[in-house]
C-alpha cells in the first residue's frame, strides 16, 4: 500500500519499537472538512466498485479505550449506502458463544460478497484484553496467533479484503478524554469502571499490541494510526481503507 501512515508505522515496525513513541500529527479545521468530504466521496465510489466486484471488505478496529474508534467509524460510513454494510461492536461473549471455539461468533458476522463489515474490536481480543486480563490461558492466547493467521488467510485467499487499523492515543490524552466523558452528561455512558481498570495496565496492553503487530501480519498488515488529534485520525482511517481497495485493484 502506498500510504504514509502505513509506511511510517507498520512497514518499519520491529520488535523494540514502542507505541508511546508515535508522533501525533495535527490537522487544521478547514483542511479536515475539505479532506473528509473528498475521502468520503471516493469511498462511496469504491463501495459501488466493491459491490460490482462481489468482494467482501472487512475493516477491523482495535486500540485503547477512548482512542476515537467510534467517531472514526461514524465518519467513514456516514455517506455510504447502508444497505451494503454492517457494524459489529464486539462485547463480552454470550453463554452460547462461550460454549464454542472463540472464533465461532465471528463467522456469522462476516460480510456477504460485495458488502462491508466493520468490527469495533474483534477476534484480536484473544491476544489483547483476554491475554492481559487473564480471561484466556497462556496456552489459549499463544496459539491464537496461528489461528488468527489461518482464519484471515482463508478469507483473503477467497477474495476478501481485510483492513486492520489500530488507533493509538497517548496515556495523557486518554486521561483527558476520560475526564471529559465523566463531566459530559451526554457522554457519561461511554466511561465505565472497566475503562479505568484497563488504564491501570497501560504498559501491558501496549506490549500485547506490539507483539500482535508482528505476529499477525501474515494475511493483512496492521496500520497503526496516531490518534491524539481526532480530525487527522478520521481522515486517515478513510484514506487507509481507500489505499487497501486500490491495492486490491478496485477501480472507480
Amino acid at each position: 500500500m502506498k500510504h504514509t501512515i502505513l509506511e511510517a508505522s507498520y512497514i518499519n515496525w520491529k520488535k523494540g519499537l514502542k507505541l508511546d513513541t508515535l508522533e501525533h500529527p495535527e490537522f487544521a479545521e478547514d483542511e479536515y472538512k475539505r479532506s473528509l468530504k473528498q475521502a468520503q466521496l471516493k469511498l462511496l465510489t469504491k463501495q459501488r466498485s466493491l459491490a460490482e466486484a462481489k468482494r467482501p471488505l472487512i475493516v477491523v478496529f482495535e486500540g485503547p479505550d477512548a482512542a476515537g474508534k467510534g467517531g472514526a467509524i461514524k465518519r467513514m460510513l456516514e455517506r455510504l449506502d447502508p444497505r451494503l454494510m454492517r457494524v459489529h461492536s464486539i462485547v463480552k461473549p454470550t453463554e452460547e458463544e462461550y460454549a464454542q471455539h472463540y472464533m465461532w461468533r465471528f463467522w456469522n458476522k462476516l460480510p456477504r460478497r460485495g458488502q462491508l463489515a466493520v468490527f469495533d474490536r474483534s477476534w484480536y481480543g484473544r491476544v489483547l484484553v483476554e491475554r492481559v486480563e487473564g480471561f484466556a490461558s497462556d496456552r489459549e492466547w499463544k496459539r491464537a496467533y496461528e489461528e488468527i493467521n489461518q482464519f484471515e488467510s482463508l478469507l483473503v485467499n477467497d477474495g476478501a479484503i481485510i483492513v486492520k487499523i489500530y488507533m493509538h492515543i497517548s496515556k495523557d490524552e486518554q486521561l483527558s478524554r476520560f475526564k471529559r466523558r465523566e463531566a459530559d452528561p451526554y457522554k457519561h455512558w461511554k466511561i465505565t469502571d472497566e475503562d479505568w481498570r484497563n488504564r491501570r495496565k497501560w504498559d501491558d496492553h501496549n506490549e500485547a499490541a506490539e507483539e500482535m503487530f508482528v505476529k499477525t501480519a501474515v494475511a493483512a498488515p496492521w496500520v497503526v494510526l496516531p490518534s491524539n488529534f481526532k480530525w487527522f485520525a478520521r481522515v486517515e482511517v478513510i484514506r487507509t481503507v481507500l489505499a487497501a481497495l486500490e491495492e486490491a485493484g478496485l477501480s472507480d
